[in-house]
């Protein structure tokens, strides 16, 4: 077969009868029905090479439509035959432009275009959606803008399609206010153009404005679809506007929709997100179809609730129906891990990632920098961090936090210069970490420093936080005056929590007069709990002031006010077990009892006297004694180290600040045991090593 000048040449010659004898009276339909592989293609482009068909610009553009968009890797062979064309229509290059641009090469759809402009073809209205969404693919603002000006100067914005996908660009690009304002300019709206709107505003995470477009299409009667409910669902869930979320629960129920599992999933997940757990659970139960979406959002639910415990069983569900996690579910058992101090079963999720070689992205890498903080596992996470290809002001914000919270205060200020070599701005949030890391080991003139250079550097205006941590730098230094004198002249009305910040410096260092004032500051911004009392009382024992102690403590009684329990747990092979101050309902409590019993007996020998200034001040001697070496984290580690190899890490975490005779024990447990202790408190990580900790008895 002869090659036609300017044509490809089919890779053999085939006798055209033997599969086309002759093409339908529609063409295009044989085209673009047949053509379903690469040696298709091949045939027909021959047969119509042969017939001189080929030159009926309809029929190309169809063969076109059938390499560039139909076939897969048939893109290279299209634009040979676009090139060939002597003289293209709009319609040929918006087959070739659409085409680019879903092979995610938008920037060559854009080049063709300028060459069309150029070229003097003039574009339609089809034309300018393929290039509005060429523009979003690359975020190209600048380009969408000047097209955009080309619509108007033709007087194509009144097509809704081109209209819709110009509100799709300026959301992707940002320009969310200009997206509304082509959205408002609309003669008339219909459907695609109000769910357009309302994708836009939820890619820019503009939750609010999503619940107010939705309501307005409800005040206007305009009718929704699926689309229309999940966006909407899930803005719902995003600022907790429950009552609009039952709405629509309700709408579901009535239509019966409750068989559309993007729907109910949707629905799941705003339940989970407003705190409506139980809720989330009776639709998930009753889901048949359970995909990874269903099963992280009701994960994610639980850990939002501080229900982490349900959150991992949950997983351990998952696991057993053979569902994969995805990046989501892995934050959410991340999460609860950390909260649990659920080591074994966070490592577990790290090998995953690992093994199904999951992208470290930002997200999850701070997950798992987190994780490993709060399990007093810090080395692990600069090991993450370090690894993370791309790091957020977030993923920083985390490291210097874990390196505060775990007793390396220096280093986390070394972070924090990286940092900013590396030209990450920090946020307030980072400040907060950097000012705690001078808190626990008392770099007081740094503190200040930094305060300082919030504002004066990085034009940061100093929250509440920022307040109460220089407080608590200057508290735990013993600068109480002082503390007390930059509370009086703080710019803002210092909270309960500063104040409870300074009650706590008063303890460590007796206090008795600022301790004072400090209580009677909180009673009159809120009813004090009992930990309040508590801080008094002791503060009054150990400035040898029983009387007070006892008075403070009858006053307790006397309010109803009842003391926190102590609540410790530990994680052994997976599970986690939770011991109470003085809790006999364990179900080896007699072997945990006597366990604690001969650990005590066995530190005595070693130096420890019992603390009795942290003793129930209304019992006995003897009972006072008791009940301190009973302390849940006593209970917790006296089981730990029954049950776990010699040598091997010991892991706690406790609800409550630890009390300084559990301190002084614990140094003393790691010295004879051999072992070394990680204890996690309300405030900190005390890492127990040798007879000393982490915190040098600063705390």
């Amino acid at each position: 077969m002869a090659a036609i000048p300017g044509y490809l040449v089919p890779a053999k010659t085939i006798t055209c009868t033997t599969t086309i004898p002759q093409f339908a009276e529609n063409p295009k339909s044989t085209i673009l029905q047949k053509c379903r592989s690469r040696r298709d293609l091949n045939q027909i482009h021959a047969h119509l090479i042969k017939t001189r068909l080929i030159f009926n610009p309809s029929l190309t553009e169809n063969l076109l439509e059938s390499a560039a968009i139909i076939l897969p890797n048939a893109l290279d062979y299209a634009l040979s035959i676009f090139r060939k064309i002597e003289e293209p229509k709009s319609s040929a290059y918006n087959v070739i432009i659409r085409a680019l641009t879903y092979q995610q090469s938008p920037d060559e759809a854009l080049l063709l275009f300028k060459q069309m402009c150029a070229s003097a073809v003039h574009p339609d209205e089809f034309t300018f959606s393929s290039v509005f969404k060429a523009c979003s693919k690359f975020r190209g603002l600048v380009e969408g803008q000047q097209i955009h000006a080309h619509v108007v100067k033709r007087g194509l914005q009144s097509y809704g399609f081109v209209e819709n996908t110009l509100i799709h660009m300026y959301a992707i690009c940002s320009d969310i206010q200009v997206a509304r304002m082509v959205f408002d300019g609309m003669p008339e709206r219909d459907l695609v153009a109000w769910n357009a709107m309302l994708a836009g505003y939820a890619k820019n995470g503009c939750w609010e404005e999503i619940v107010s477009l939705f309501l307005k299409m409800l005040e206007m009667n305009v009718g929704f679809d699926e689309v229309t409910m999940i966006t909407a669902l899930t803005a719902c869930g995003r600022v907790a506007n429950l009552d609009l979320g039952e709405w629509i629960a309700q709408y579901i129920e009535a239509n019966g929709l409750k068989g559309n599992t993007n729907l109910i999933t949707s629905l799941l997940d705003m339940y989970a997100k407003c705190g409506q757990v139980d809720a989330a659970r009776i639709l998930f139960d009753q889901m048949k179809q359970k995909d990874v979406v269903a099963w992280s959002a009701m994960i994610y639910g639980y850990g939002q609730a501080n229900r982490c415990y349900e959150a991992l069983a949950l997983f351990n569900e998952m696991q057993k129906a053979n569902v994969d996690p995805n990046e989501v579910t892995m934050v959410s058992v991340l999460y609860s891990c950390g909260v649990l101090g659920a080591l074994e079963t966070g490592k577990w999720v790290h090998f995953y990632i690992k093994k199904k070689k999951l992208k470290l992205t930002v997200t999850l890498g701070t997950a798992l920098i987190d994780f490993y903080a709060k399990c007093g596992l810090i080395d692990s996470a600069v090991e993450v961090f370090e690894k993370m290809t791309t790091k957020s002001i977030i993923s920083w914000t985390a490291i210097i936090q874990g390196l505060a919270s775990n007793g390396e205060g220096r280093r986390a200020l070394e972070f924090f210069q990286l940092m900013q070599q590396a030209k990450v701005k920090p946020n307030d949030v980072t400040f907060i970490g950097v000012l705690s890391a001078c808190s626990h080991v008392g770099l007081v003139e740094e503190g200040r420093t930094l305060f300082l250079s919030m504002n004066k550097d990085y034009g940061i205006e100093p929250r509440i936080e920022h307040y109460g941590c220089m407080v608590d730098i200057l508290g735990r230094a013993g600068l109480l005056d002082e503390a007390f004198q930059f509370m009086k002249n703080m710019p803002l009305e210092p909270n309960v929590i500063v104040w409870r910040t300074l009650l706590a410096s008063c303890r460590a260092h007796k206090n008795v007069p600022i301790g004072e004032e400090s209580f009677r500051q909180i009673v009159q911004l809120e009813p004090a709990h009992s930990g309040d009392y508590i801080l008094l009382s002791t503060i009054y024992a150990l400035a040898g002031r029983s009387e007070d102690a006892l008075k403070v403590r009858s006053q307790m009684r006397e309010m109803g006010i009842k003391k926190s329990p102590g609540c410790s747990l530990i994680e052994l092979q997976g599970v986690v077990h939770e011991f109470f101050s003085e809790d006999d309902e364990h179900s080896h409590s007699k072997e945990i009892y006597r366990a604690t019993d001969d650990m005590i007996k066995r530190i005595k020998l070693a130096g420890y006297e019992p603390n009795m200034g942290d003793a129930r001040i209304d019992a006995e001697e003897e009972a006072r004694e008791t009940s301190l070496s009973h302390h849940s984290e006593k209970l917790a580690i006296a089981f730990g180290l029954v049950n776990t190899k010699p040598g091997s890490t010991i892991r706690i975490s406790k609800n409550l600040r630890i009390c300084t005779d559990c301190h002084n024990a614990m140094k003393i447990i790691s010295k004879v045991y051999n072992r070394e202790v990680v204890i996690r408190d309300r405030n900190r990580f005390h890492h127990f090593r040798g007879g000393s900790c982490s915190c040098n008895d600063y705390w």
